[in-house]
């Protein structure tokens, strides 16, 4: 019974990031009424409200480097504790990420000019993108895992002018000529 402890708090964690993200008047769904399993359209209102988007593979990165970076800090935990402090990481970052304060400074410094926020099924979506992403890093050599992270950044710098690196930099440090680049 032990050793299920890790799994049910990782499973309360998720579910409690989604009841928070409720509490805060997050919208459950897409407000146009529909859950569609893919939405790829960067620039519209329905982007991060359904379950899985162009910013979906910088969830899955984020296992995939979570389990990197546990490795060497909590390497003796089991893989179960370090699965649960990934989740609880990734769901804080849900839960910061849709507070009116980042949505504003999206809006303000990246080209998320009609970003309001993720819906709860797309913040639940990403967490489970992390866990996928994480579990993946376990059974998968190295170099897969890095192939992997290299790969999603270059698809999504490609095709949306977005990936995890460049959302990260423009959060904390926008830069003019990448977000004129960003706008096309």
């Amino acid at each position: 019974m032990r050793r299920f402890i890790p799994h049910i708090l990782t499973a309360l964690i998720v579910a409690g990031a989604a009841l928070w993200l409720l509490a805060a008047g997050r919208e459950p769904i897409c407000t146009c009424g529909q859950v569609k399993l893919w939405h790829g359209q960067t620039m519209s209102a329905e982007n991060s409200q359904h379950i899985a988007d162009w910013y979906t593979p910088s969830h899955l990165l984020h296992g995939i480097l979570f389990y990197g970076l546990l490795w060497p800090l909590a390497g003796r935990m089991s893989f179960g504790w370090r699965l649960t402090i990934a989740t609880l990481i990734e769901a804080a970052w849900e839960i910061v990420e849709n507070s009116d304060r980042i949505i504003e400074r999206y809006r303000a410094v990246t080209i998320s000019l009609d970003y309001y926020g993720d819906s709860v099924v797309n913040s639940v979506a990403d967490i489970l993108a992390m866990i996928a992403g994480f579990w993946l890093a376990r059974v998968l050599p190295v170099r897969v895992s890095v192939a992997l992270v290299l790969g999603f950044e270059l698809l999504t710098l490609w095709i949306i002018r977005d990936g995890l690196a460049l959302n990260v930099l423009m959060l904390l440090w926008p830069l003019d000529a990448i977000r004129d680049w960003q706008a096309g």
